[in-house]
């Protein structure tokens, strides 16, 4: 067994404190991680919470894993001692069943396993990238390019992946509208992609306090969701829009700005259901969709693109005694625009 240094919460009510966590002897296609930064994700936070159904304390959270390569087991080809990797939000899945084999590991139908909060193939639970060490199945590891350092990667494994697989998929690009709700972590993630792909951009924020910030990372137009004219406004304007938002909002009012065959896609994940009205969508053809991140092949293929296009993520390094502050901050939306955490500080 590895022994990592970890930070872990034994409740959905606890602080976290200092750990150890084993982790288990390289298998054959096993590659063990030093890892360097880990991203602070809202998944991480409603998970800790107990928010979305139980969990198995203690829990050592983290899905944005950026490291490097100490070891292999004896049949690895993908990687070697020395590589800079990521890992990001599942370590593993059945490999064998129709999605899996597409490529497409995140639907797999037996279930992927989470990266934390998850049981391995040898009956254990997982636990993330709060830690110091990781044994992940090479399969599930992810290479980061040079241009990219390792701080700013971190986050790219969840909140790049997360926003850059409905962008790709729905066709972002030249001639198309497309709105991003919020500018968080995934919001400003969600614009410099969309942007990149030739999309026209507008950010529907709460306020105008986040303006500067959102045309600096791309959008062509920021407006507010409090200000009613707002939707008035861009009444049937877009052809796609990606909500990243982990709360609870009003969704017809959204409908009412996708044009005819429009799609507003959920990646947000809020713990209380969202309620719609179906004429909202039968009107103009409307169609409203979920994503979850993407395989591990379109994960690669995002940080290659966000390597040519000079993407990265904005954020913030903390030390691990600085966690629970950066929860309560994550909260309230007093962060830009991702908390990273130096794993050196454990």
């Amino acid at each position: 067994m590895i022994t990592a240094k970890a930070r872990a919460v034994d409740g959905p009510d606890k602080t976290f404190r200092a750990a150890e966590i084993n982790r288990r002897d390289l298998d054959s296609f096993d590659v063990l991680i030093e890892i360097k930064y880990a991203g602070i994700c809202h998944s991480d936070i409603h998970t800790a919470h107990g928010e979305w159904g139980p969990v198995n304390y203690p829990l050592v959270p983290g899905h944005e894993i950026a490291g490097i390569v100490t070891d292999v087991g004896p049949r690895v080809t993908k990687y070697k001692v020395g590589d800079r990797v990521g890992v990001g939000c599942m370590v593993d899945s059945c490999g064998k069943c129709e999605n899996c084999r597409k490529g497409e590991e995140q639907y797999c139908l037996k279930g992927k396993v989470d990266t934390y909060a998850g049981v391995d193939k040898y009956g254990e639970p997982t636990q993330g990238g709060y830690s110091t060490h990781i044994v992940v199945t090479e399969d599930f590891v992810v290479s980061i390019p040079e241009k990219i350092s390792l701080d700013v990667a971190a986050p790219l494994l969840c909140a790049g992946i997360t926003t850059y697989s409905p962008l790709s998929h729905w066709g972002a690009g030249q001639g198309k509208r497309v709105a991003v709700v919020g500018m968080g972590g995934l919001g400003h993630m969600a614009v410099q992609i969309a942007h990149a792909m030739g999309a026209e951009v507008t950010v529907l924020s709460q306020t105008l306090g986040k303006k500067e910030d959102g045309l600096q990372f791309g959008a062509d137009y920021y407006y507010a969701t409090s200000e009613q004219e707002t939707f008035t406004k861009l009444s049937g304007y877009f052809d796609l829009i990606i909500n990243t938002v982990s709360a609870k909002i009003d969704i017809d009012a959204y409908f009412s700005l996708l044009t005819l065959d429009g799609t507003l896609v959920n990646v947000g994940a809020p713990a209380e259901p969202l309620s719609l009205n179906v004429m909202s969508l039968i009107g103009h053809r409307r169609s409203f969709a979920g994503s979850m991140i993407g395989g591990i092949r379109e994960t690669q293929e995002m940080l290659n693109f966000c390597a040519k296009h000079n993407i990265v993520p904005k954020i913030e390094v903390i030390s691990a005694d600085q966690i629970d502050e950066a929860y309560k901050r994550v909260l309230v939306s007093d962060v830009k625009y991702r908390f990273v955490i130096d794993i050196s500080t454990m």
